[in-house]
């Protein structure tokens, strides 16, 4: 079939990604970074506290760990259920352990369910952010700007209401966006999203409504990732986070600082068979000098405090 002649015509052909919201650079080219304390890496431990409808829409499509049988998906239902019961405070127990202030990514439904969660984050002093109001309900391009507006402005409100905590965070279900969503973060004051994975450091993101700035929240090492995505096994697991930040610290010594950030499910980390392979892999990384442990929000400050 022949190629038309606009097939390679399109608005925002550009240098980097195709479209004007930051300005796109390398990251050797950037002036390092000094973090607190002189550290060489901040760490960021996230952790997902999520709720799964059983009636979870298949369109545009189910996020990953979303029901998969026929309704009602009992089985996967209380298995998600679990991490907000059980699991999560065997994960806290070890972010307790080893002195790791957590980042705590809600969907407001968990808050408003379960408060004694939202109370457990706010007795540590972690960072509260918004994670949408549940994971049935995903940010994506066919949805209406209107309807959307309103999924933001309940999963925010709700949270700072839960909370009181000022809320300036936001991780979309599943990492869906549309073209819309960072405009609608920043009008009702967010001050970063954790959707991009396209750099190791925190960078400003152009939107309607004011500069915001990405986070580097990990992905391909999550525990869901790795244990569910991928199919590899909790030693796996712990390799891999441990490599990871090894090549982070290394960096930091010839470019300046850098964020390791693990993201944790407790419905998977915190089951029995697995929480000792976190304890493991946050041994290592806490157990290394030069670590600096920080909240999302207290990364970007340092951060914005050296631009």
């Amino acid at each position: 079939m022949a190629i038309s002649d606009d097939y390679l015509k399109y608005p925002k052909r550009a240098h980097g990604m195709d479209h004007d919201r930051y300005d796109w650079s390398m990251i050797q080219d950037r002036p390092p970074l000094k973090w607190p304390g002189d550290a060489k890496v901040a760490v960021c431990v996230m952790v997902a506290l999520e709720f799964f409808p059983l009636d979870q829409p298949a369109k545009p499509f189910k996020a990953p760990g979303g029901m998969a049988t026929p309704y009602p998906d009992l089985r996967h239902y209380t298995l998600r259920d679990y991490g907000n019961r059980i699991g999560f405070y065997r994960v806290i127990k070890v972010l307790d352990e080893l002195g790791v202030k957590p980042t705590v990514a809600f969907n407001s439904v968990v808050a408003e369910r379960y408060p004694q969660l939202v109370d457990e984050v706010n007795r540590r002093d972690g960072e509260i952010l918004a994670y949408g109001v549940d994971m049935g309900k995903l940010h994506h391009g066919e949805m209406a700007i209107e309807e959307e507006a309103e999924l933001v402005r309940q999963s925010v409100a709700s949270l700072r209401q839960a909370s009181g905590q000022a809320v300036t965070g936001w991780w979309s279900p599943a990492r869906s966006e549309s073209m819309n969503t960072l405009d609608l973060i920043a009008a009702e004051g967010i001050e970063y999203v954790c959707d991009w994975i396209n750099d190791d450091l925190p960078y400003p993101i152009r939107s309607k409504n004011g500069q915001i700035h990405s986070m580097p929240i990990s992905h391909d090492i999550d525990d869901q990732t790795i244990i569910s995505g991928y199919h590899q096994s909790e030693d796996d697991f712990v390799d891999q986070v441990c490599d990871a930040f090894d090549i982070h610290m290394a960096d930091s010594k010839t470019h300046g600082g850098r964020v390791f950030t693990l993201t944790i499910h407790p419905w998977m980390s915190g089951q029995p068979h697995r929480i000792k392979s976190l304890k493991r892999a946050l041994s290592h990384v806490m157990g290394t000098s030069g670590v600096w442990s920080a909240t999302a929000s207290e990364i970007l400050d340092a951060f914005k405090k050296q631009g």
